[in-house]
């Protein structure tokens, strides 16, 4: 079992020592963007770079973005490049090859040490993300599928490329994914599996209660938390089912989506997902009402005060909660301006739930529609006050209790 070097405290890659291996393929100029975003996360990168990957994009691109020198030749002549095969494994905490062409593959999948990236992937005792990028028949062609796999049956991290345009002019597989794509990978290949296996749904986002074609009522609810906490159980191994209302966020990769709409549709959505689950964590903000009646056509403004009239949706947690498999692991979320501690144990105990996360929503740094968060995560027998900190971090705090719930299970 790998450890955790992913400081839940910490928001991303913050302080992680990432050493890139670019190599010779159009799509080196995306890692050149990469290194940007990794330092914009105050990772610290150094790159290594071969000879052909020199022709696409100058070594000097990758300093002047790293902040640090770049290494290209296994035996260099300067003391500090000497050893750097052994040096560079030594002083890193993940390595990510990328783009990694078809040559890459397949030196690393023979276990070749005749340039600097491939004698440092040997020498690592550290987690690999390889992200190949090639001509979709260079990648399809059987050679390339059975390097993937002996790389995958070494223990490496292959990302899939992405389909689309190619720089050669075709369309198809081979092309580098986004930068989304590459550090959900690295962070997954640095952050403990003690979610391994385990079914986690977990709902985002408001809901919309229309009222005609044209209008709905809905809440301030942005999805964030939630999108923060399926990322990263997914990253702790998860298979995750997202359930989420209607956010401006992107789907997180490697997790099933389900879009809803209605507080109608998402109960429905939930309750089919959460069988099987092992947990259930509903950060979703459900309208508690809906109109009686949704218009067919647009409602007309009219000189006299409009009522209406609003029933209540379903309580979707309550009803997780008595229905419940024995063993499941229910999380329920409680936007609230006061009473924090109190209101977090009456949902507690009326909903059945066995942790209860109290958001409040009046603080300017948290609530709906930031990056940061502060929460009390009230259960049973203990009460933990969270300090501010990112959404990610709040996540993975979260994720703590619900991963020491199911060991008492």
């Amino acid at each position: 079992m790998k450890e955790s070097i992913v400081k839940s405290d910490k928001p991303g890659l913050q302080g992680v020592r990432v050493l890139l291996g670019v190599t010779g393929s159009i799509a080196a100029y995306k890692a050149a963007e990469w290194v940007r975003e990794l330092v914009k996360e105050e990772a610290l990168v150094t790159v290594m770079m071969t000879d052909s990957a020199c022709e696409f994009v100058s070594s000097l691109t990758f300093a002047a973005l790293s902040g640090n020198r770049v290494y290209r030749q296994m035996f260099a002549e300067d003391p500090e490049g000497v050893m750097a095969h052994i040096n560079l494994s030594r002083d890193t905490d993940i390595l990510l090859i990328a783009p990694a062409t078809a040559q890459t593959l397949s030196r690393l999948s023979h276990g070749m040490g005749d340039d600097l990236i491939s004698t440092t992937v040997l020498a690592a005792r550290k987690p690999v993300v390889i992200c190949p990028a090639m001509n979709t028949n260079m990648f399809l062609h059987p050679a390339s599928q059975q390097n993937l796999e002996r790389l995958r049956s070494y223990g490496y991290q292959l990302v899939d490329p992405d389909s689309g345009s190619l720089a050669c002019g075709e369309e198809g597989t081979g092309r580098l994914p986004e930068w989304d794509v590459a550090r959900e990978a690295l962070l997954g290949a640095l952050t403990l599996n003690d979610l391994e296996g385990r079914k986690v749904v977990v709902t985002a986002g408001p809901t919309r209660e229309a009222l005609d074609p044209a209008r709905y009522l809905t809440n301030r609810s942005s999805g964030k938390m939630g999108y923060a906490l399926a990322r990263a159980a997914r990253r702790r191994g998860a298979k995750v089912t997202l359930v989420s209302g209607p956010v401006d966020l992107d789907a997180p990769p490697g997790i099933e989506l389900v879009r809803v709409q209605s507080a109608r549709q998402m109960e429905s959505a939930v309750l089919e997902h959460a069988q099987g689950a092992a947990v259930v964590v509903k950060a979703a903000a459900v309208a508690d009402y809906r109109p009686a009646t949704a218009q067919e056509h647009k409602i007309k403004k009219k000189a006299e005060p409009m009522h209406l009239d609003l029933v209540k949706n379903n309580d979707i947690l309550a009803t997780l909660g008595q229905n419940r498999r024995p063993g499941q692991i229910l999380v329920g979320f409680a936007a609230e301006s006061q009473n924090h501690r109190q209101e977090g144990f009456r949902k507690l105990t009326e909903k059945g739930a066995d942790l209860i996360v109290v958001n409040d929503i009046l603080g300017s740094t948290t609530g709906f529609d930031v990056d940061t968060n502060q929460v009390t995560l009230v259960e049973q027998n203990q009460v933990t006050e969270l300090p501010l900190m990112s959404k990610e971090g709040t996540a993975n705090q979260i994720l703590n209790r619900v991963v020491a719930l199911l060991e008492q299970q």
